[in-house]
């Protein structure tokens, strides 16, 4: 029979239950405060199990809740993933974050998610304060700029993570060099403009983000070369920046409507600001789908409710985020894929032209 390490104490007074260290479970089960870390925080190195159950008892009595934090220090990361995303109220990133959420939960771990507000230097400083949390993963589905002058700032801290055992995965775009889940906008967006030149359309405007923006100027880029691969010519005056909300949208359709051109087509970058121009187009006294056809990107699902339903471009956004988190856990070297496939889906927004 095992001899106990040391004589078992006496169970605390209920009012010292409040804040329960290691050091009261290891005097409880009567082990040294060693065997007592060791047996609750899933050290490689071997407890004897009786002294293991001893000591996973007296946590429960007790009700003792490990210190993530100090586990954190003496393993060198949590089991948290770190989620960064442009806005967490547009459905795009937060259909994303569900597919990361359901595979953290499948692996056991736990993701914490802040909002970048498409703002770079936020970005950096989240990025900064998540590296100091020590998460296992980092994973970047904010908006990527063409001109962020903080980027290689970023790219410094981003590296700085994986030296210190971390793992990062960037969606969208692989501009920083790290994993990437792929998505290819401009081809997506090429193959819309083609589907939609085939029903009849000819006179087409864009609602587009302000330039720099990686997502927008990639699917501009597509559309407007789908457009020219059936002799199409998209006007530059007709192409209007705003915001890449939905309320960006209804005020970038009040532009055009306002410059008087004819128009039968309006293709917004995203599905919140085709939403939007859709709203504009109906308070103008005109007929969405009739007057003006509408199109968007990312096959949000708002999009197949609202009348008439919204043509898009569909990615399969919860498989991106399963996609990410698989990379980072599983992907052996930095690199990228073959780009996560879109479909081109036509709706009741874009009928065709007699």
């Amino acid at each position: 029979m095992t001899a106990p390490e040391n004589p078992p104490q006496a169970p605390l007074p209920a009012e010292s239950r409040a804040a329960v260290t290691l050091h009261d479970v290891a005097r409880e089960a009567g082990v040294s405060l060693a065997t007592a870390s060791r047996s609750l925080n899933g050290s490689t190195r071997k407890v004897a199990e009786e002294y293991r159950q001893r000591v996973l008892a007296a946590a429960e009595r007790l009700n003792y809740t490990p210190n993530l934090s100090a586990q954190a220090v003496a393993r060198g990361s949590t089991r948290t993933v770190a989620l960064l995303v442009a806005d967490i109220a547009d459905p795009y990133f937060s259909t994303i974050a569900s597919g990361v959420g359901a595979a953290a939960d499948e692996a056991q771990l736990l993701v914490t998610m802040a909002a970048t507000e498409r703002d770079p230097e936020r970005e950096l400083e989240l990025v900064r304060t998540m590296r100091g949390q020590r998460p296992r993963v980092m994973i970047l589905a904010s908006s990527r700029r063409t001109d962020d002058p903080l980027a290689p700032a970023l790219r410094a801290e981003l590296e700085a993570f994986e030296q210190t055992g971390g793992r990062v995965v960037v969606i969208s775009t692989n501009d920083l060099n790290f994993r990437t889940v792929l998505l290819d906008n401009a081809a997506g967006a090429r193959d819309l403009a083609l589907a939609l030149a085939d029903r009849g359309y000819r006179h087409v405007a864009v609602l587009a983000a302000p330039e720099g923006l990686v997502t927008s100027e990639d699917r501009l880029r597509g559309f407007t070369e789908g457009l020219a691969a059936r002799g199409i010519e998209l006007d530059p005056a007709a192409v209007v920046r705003t915001g890449f909300t939905r309320d960006g949208g209804y005020e970038g359709m009040q532009r055009l409507l306002a410059m008087g051109r004819e128009i039968d087509l309006v293709f917004a970058v995203n599905d919140v600001m085709a939403v939007g121009a859709l709203s504009a187009v109906r308070d103008a006294g005109l007929t969405p789908g009739v007057d003006i056809a509408l199109a968007g990107f990312d096959d949000i699902p708002t999009v197949r409710d609202v009348t008439p339903p919204l043509s898009t471009v569909a990615i399969p956004l919860a498989e991106v985020g399963r996609r990410a988190l698989a990379m980072a856990l599983d992907e052996p070297a930095a690199g990228s894929h073959e780009p996560v496939a879109t479909t081109v889906v036509l709706r009741a927004s874009t009928p065709h032209r007699h």
